[in-house]
């Protein structure tokens, strides 16, 4: 009883805020940085970290309980494909202790490579849900489709963004270099050297990170530019509403991101700017669907 009222329950007296405020207080975090911290300020932390895992079971249950009963009335044959996504549903729930485990030990904060997986698997996990659904009305049709890899290709790079997003997220580096189009007095970072952007330790550095998340949506904008000058030079008329509503979904969230590095990643901004990176996957899966079926 006591490991199901922890798993799904808060702390109800005041004794165990205090138990919970003991254990967050022999973490490294404590000690080094939130040393000071009262049991009331512990409470607001506490309150986001929970409701954030709190969230993710009760997601899982209502997967888990209409999955029982669609096998039973279906079959295992005609229901494997959402076993998986309740499988990867499972693992996502591991990568969040996992990454929380990595801001306990020696570090102040998680892993933002940690972060980034949790984050990337979220994403995978929201789209086969979404591509499932839009599966359920497939009407295979002999129309014309753009038959290169670049729908393929956006999709890579919208989910490669979010890995590098998460990365920004996780070492604050939207904190640094709040002006734009330029990084302080440069396009480059001046802090910097430009060979620094071929090593591995890249993916550590804070001014390096925003500057590729920068360039990756350039990037993006400019396939999507590609896409949306092919499909209307070859009038693929089925996918006109799809192109259209990507486009603006994309300047929405350049638009979005800009305000951030500008606003010094006021939390407000920056959350909106991670909220229509679901919409950006999500009218990015639609394009790709709508391509490849009716």
């Amino acid at each position: 009883m006591g490991i199901f009222k922890r798993f799904f329950f808060p702390p109800l007296t005041n004794n165990e805020w205090e138990d919970y405020f003991y254990s967050y207080q022999k973490t490294t975090e404590f000690k080094l940085q939130n040393f000071s911290m009262t049991l009331s300020e512990f409470k607001v932390i506490f309150w986001w970290e929970w409701g954030h895992r709190f969230l993710g079971r009760i997601i899982g249950l209502l997967f888990l309980i209409p999955l029982i009963y669609f096998s039973i009335k279906m079959g295992f044959r005609n229901t494997y494909k959402y076993h998986l996504i309740f499988l990867l549903i499972c693992f996502q729930g591991f990568l969040g202790w996992y990454m929380v485990q990595s801001g306990l030990i020696n570090n102040l904060d998680v892993s933002h490579f940690r972060l980034s997986i949790h984050l990337l698997f979220a994403f995978i996990i929201l789209s086969l849900i979404y591509w499932s659904y839009l599966n359920l009305h497939k009407n295979i049709k002999f129309e014309k489709k753009l038959k290169n890899f670049l729908p393929e290709t956006f999709l890579f790079l919208i989910f490669f963004q979010i890995i590098i997003g998460a990365f920004v997220a996780g070492m604050d580096a939207g904190k640094i270099y709040n002006s734009w189009p330029l990084m302080g007095n440069s396009y480059f970072p001046d802090d910097n050297q430009f060979l620094n952007l071929f090593k591995l330790t890249a993916l550590s550095d804070p001014s390096l990170v925003q500057f590729i998340h920068r360039n990756l949506a350039y990037l993006i904008l400019f396939v999507y530019g590609i896409l949306y000058i092919h499909i209307y030079k070859n009038k693929i008329q089925k996918l006109f509403k799809a192109i259209n509503i990507l486009g603006i979904i994309i300047i929405l969230q350049i638009i979005l991101g800009i305000l951030t590095i500008i606003g010094g990643a006021n939390i407000l901004v920056a959350s909106l700017h991670q909220l229509s990176s679901i919409f950006l996957i999500t009218s990015t899966i639609y394009f790709l669907f709508r391509n490849r079926f009716n």
